[in-house]
């Protein structure tokens, strides 16, 4: 029975009994699959065409098919199966794929998700987000242009992504009058391709979207092609991850769900394996280890639960166990690291900056991340590795990132979900880069926290004064050092112990090696961050006078003390009267272009949208500035 038979054989069932048909329904597959490659290559077309063969499409919908079809210049039986995918204003305006449009359909044999993502190089980071849950892509070639440049990037995102069955799909052979010689060319520069960076396997067929050949059926046109067509290859390909139901018991905590006082489960995802009650686990990254007491799903306690399923635990003793941690076999532990190498793909216009701090989503869980230099850039046509100190819009590298704290994780390889991130802008909130864990740092696993007999809080009780950071911020001729140096001195008399770091003393010794580029004024901020981190766990108040002109290292500072610590002074002054005293001639010689990317002139300066204290050096002395600072720091 060929797939069209099956489509009129499932419509007769569901005029004859709708209940077996739900019930058939129910337990079908499901395969999730993209189509992806270059622009124009016919991917909303080939999906239209599925649609509409696979009769998911109505009559009035093909009515509104048919007139649109009209409208763009088709005429007669040639409908513009694209329209069925580009529901966006924009995109049938340009004529490209702009976003990624999801569509469901199902067969007698498959349930299917199909994502159609954007083949403009611009919209790669769209594909990405396609392509991290499918479990098969389409690769579609234009047969009259062969390879491009933007079908490697989208075949070496597919094996990065873990995307395990390829289905090269020639288009347009119609439009190549079925070339038998054109389509053994295609498929031969490849395999020579795919072999380059590790696609091992993929199924080539030679179809055409808009004609329907080699889609539901074997085409007449292609009498030398006896391999399957698209439609019965997707519904016979096999999707199951062994890996993942044999492997460990892996789950996510996506939330501790507790109705009463009697009930405290965690809810979650199986990422893998397999669970049933008595079973041993352990809670990381604490390490803490219990048994399974209950597993709780929608239809009522179970026996097991496997991966793919997602279930609640309720735990033998109460431990402790949040969202974002990993409940896993006892016997089989993940490893715990907060330093990895990793590689990234950069989805943001704006390039990837060392030293920040960005969010990283991984699973449920998010910490604060900062991504190093790059090890290298991939050209994607030639697979060599490039030097590069930063990646832009698209460009797929590695690089070190380093954690805020400890997470379990697993290569990704291994997992997607626990293996698999995202980075976010901290200030804008946007998602910025999607990445793979390769493996932990070495000196991740050789280097721990040695736990000391006397702590901050003793350090603190010796000297009798909560330890702060009071960050003094603002543009250089602000006043901030000059504030500074009074409130150390008034502090003193009153016998409080303290510590001043001034940006210019610092450039002299610890960051001597910096320059001013945005990078180096993001590790600066860094260092000095590390640096009152470790004087307030020595008890002391630290007073800080430095230009830091970006929010997220101030914040990343701020994240680094312990709540209530960290007191943000904006020390405002307009570039008009900052630049009129001009102390020490810099916005002089940053006026002349003899000094580069300073703050103000051609750098930019980022104010404090929410600081602890607002000082304006136009309305009152440095006296009265230092006065009021240490009223709040000693109420």
């Amino acid at each position: 029975m060929n797939t069209q038979d099956s489509i009129y054989k499932t419509d007769a069932l569901i005029a004859e009994n709708i209940e077996e048909y739900l019930e058939a329904h129910q337990h079908k597959t499901m395969l999730r699959f993209i189509t992806c490659g270059s622009v124009d290559d016919g991917k909303s077309t080939l999906i239209g065409r599925l649609l509409y063969d696979s009769k998911m499409i109505f009559e009035d919908q093909l009515a509104t098919l048919e007139a649109d079809s009209k409208r763009s210049g088709t005429q007669g039986e040639e409908i513009d199966f694209a329209l069925l995918v580009d529901g966006l204003a924009a995109e049938r305006e340009q004529g490209i794929t702009i976003d990624v449009a999801y569509r469901f359909f199902t067969t007698e044999k498959r349930k299917f998700i199909v994502a159609d993502t954007p083949g403009h190089e611009q919209y790669t980071r769209n594909m990405v987000t396609g392509a991290s849950t499918a479990d098969l892509a389409v690769i579609l070639i234009d047969a009259r242009k062969g390879i491009l440049t933007q079908t490697r990037r989208h075949s070496y995102l597919v094996k990065l992504l873990g995307i395990r069955h390829v289905v090269l799909a020639v288009n347009k052979m119609d439009l190549v009058e079925y070339s038998q010689e054109v389509f053994d060319k295609i498929v031969a520069d490849y395999t020579a391709f795919a072999a380059e960076i590790g696609i091992e396997t993929f199924t080539p067929i030679p179809i055409s979207g808009f004609k329907g050949d080699n889609i539901t059926g074997p085409s007449e046109n292609t009498p030398w092609y006896d391999g399957a067509s698209l439609l019965p290859h997707l519904e016979a390909v096999e999707v199951e991850d062994s890996r993942e139901q044999a492997g460990p018991f892996r789950m996510q905590v996506q939330w501790v769900n507790r109705p009463n006082l009697d009930f405290r489960g965690f809810a979650g995802l199986i990422a893998s394996g397999q669970i049933r009650p008595g079973d041993e686990v352990r809670v990381l990254p604490s390490g803490k280890t219990s048994s399974v007491a209950r597993i709780v799903a929608l239809d009522g306690d179970r026996d097991m639960a496997v991966a793919g399923e997602s279930i609640t635990l309720t735990l033998a003793d109460e431990i402790d166990c949040s969202r974002g941690q990993v409940i896993v076999a006892s016997q089989s532990p993940l490893e715990v690291a907060d330093q990895f190498e990793s590689t990234i793909v950069w989805m943001d216009e704006h390039d990837l900056v060392p030293g920040r701090a960005y969010w990283l989503k991984i699973g449920t869980q998010t910490v604060s991340a900062t991504v190093q230099e790059p090890k290298y850039e991939v050209n994607v046509n030639t697979q060599d590795h490039l030097a590069s100190k930063t990646l832009d819009l698209n460009a797929i590298g590695v690089a070190n990132i380093t954690l805020d704290r400890e997470i379990p994780f697993a290569p990704y390889d291994e997992s997607r979900d626990l293996g698999g991130f995202i980075l976010i802008d901290k200030i804008s909130n946007q998602t910025i880069a999607a990445g793979m864990i390769n493996f932990s740092l070495r000196r991740a696993q050789n280097i721990h926290w040695q736990a000391t007999d006397i702590g901050r809080e003793h350090h603190a009780s010796m000297k009798h004064q909560t330890p702060s950071v009071l960050w003094l911020t603002g543009l250089s001729g602000s006043g901030k050092s000059t504030i500074a140096n009074i409130i150390e001195k008034k502090l003193a008399r009153m016998n409080r112990h303290t510590f001043l770091l001034d940006g210019d003393n610092v450039r002299h010794g610890l960051n001597k090696d910096l320059g001013f580029t945005e990078a180096d004024r993001i590790e600066n901020i860094r260092r000095v961050g590390e640096v009152a981190r470790l004087m307030t766990d020595a008890g002391l108040i630290v007073i800080t006078a430095f230009i830091s002109p970006f929010r997220s290292e101030r914040d990343m500072v701020r994240s680094m003390m312990q709540p209530g610590e960290f007191i943000e002074v904006f020390v405002d002054t307009p570039l008009e009267v900052a630049e009129g005293r001009d102390v020490k001639g810099l916005y002089a010689k940053a006026r002349a272009g003899q000094l580069k990317n300073f703050t103000g002139i051609d750098s930019p300066y980022e104010h404090p949208e929410a600081p602890e204290l607002r000082i304006d050096t136009t309305e009152m002395t440095p006296e009265e500035a230092a006065d009021l600072i240490i009223a709040r720091l000693i109420p």
